[in-house]
């Protein structure tokens, strides 16, 4: 397939995250162990088939631990979207890519570039237009905008520890390890707040199906391969689209909508993180 095809349908896909979360209706945490669970089953005979279980001691305990980290991700976003609008949720979960680069500055003094400082501030100062600059002020915030900022703070834990396992096994290797430890996790989670698995209308478990089919095993499977082929940061910044598209499905399905400061927030984030990626051209050497 085309990488950029592939990119796009992902994007796709993956844009139908939230809108099938809330059509669920179904308690967050089951939501999302049976977004991971059932992903897994579709993607587990396919790697027992083609012999693709095959790891070391090592990378084994990170792709467990990025299981981990990935449940506490999906958790933590699943109950942000019960609290407030899909759009908005969705948006701030991605701001993901600029605490990797802050992480990378503090942690590892690894330089990111005067543009991605310039796209930090900007994504902030979009924050504070969608949350308000009363509430930013009186450090007041929903619960809901605080869950999804966690949970992109997860994810970013999640890109820079999957970034280390991926150098030394395939793809669905560590997908079919990483999937089954975060469905693991969640059911624990699930088992703690006991939350209901079972007894679930018709309509929760198309939605769930809908989420680790097209959502969880198609959506990232493509993505996966896209970035093989396709410049990351490019590929990074396309990703920012799925705000896009989930905010049009959740005007189409949901019937969302947003208020004036929420769209020019919205705006402001996304134009500080595509800036965060813009690499400023090296200086050209005059023989």
């Amino acid at each position: 397939m085309n990488p950029k095809l592939s990119l796009a349908l992902g994007i796709f896909c993956i844009a139908f995250s939230p809108i099938f979360v809330k059509l669920s209706g179904a308690p967050a945490l089951t939501s999302a162990f049976y977004r991971i669970f059932i992903g897994w089953l579709c993607l587990a005979p396919w790697c027992i088939l083609k012999n693709k279980l095959k790891i070391d001691r090592n990378a084994l305990l990170f792709a467990v631990l990025t299981g981990v980290v990935f449940g506490l991700d999906i958790a933590v976003w699943h109950l942000s979207l019960a609290k407030i609008g899909s759009t908005v949720s969705t948006l701030v979960a991605n701001l993901a890519p600029v605490w990797v680069g802050l992480f990378s500055f503090l942690l590892f003094r690894k330089s990111s570039g005067i543009m991605f400082w310039i796209g930090t501030v900007v994504a902030i100062a979009g924050m504070a237009v969608l949350v308000g600059f009363r509430e930013v002020i009186a450090l007041k915030f929903s619960t809901g905008i605080l869950l999804a900022v966690l949970a992109s703070l997860f994810y970013a834990i999640y890109i820079m520890l999957s970034k280390v396992v991926l150098q030394k096994i395939e793809i669905v290797t560590f997908m079919f390890y990483n999937m089954l430890a975060a469905s693991l996790f969640l059911l624990l989670l699930c088992g703690m707040e006991k939350s209901e698995l079972v007894a679930l209308p018709a309509k929760s478990w198309l939605c769930f199906l809908g989420l680790g089919v097209i959502c969880q095993v198609t959506g990232w499977l493509t993505i996966n391969y896209a970035i093989r082929f396709l410049n990351p940061a490019k590929v990074s910044i396309t990703l920012l689209a799925q705000t896009v598209l989930a905010a049009f499905f959740a005007a189409m399905f949901l019937s969302e909508r947003l208020e004036f400061k929420e769209i020019a927030g919205s705006v402001i984030v996304l134009a500080g993180i595509a800036v965060s990626f813009i690499k400023k051209p090296a200086a050209e050497i005059v023989s």
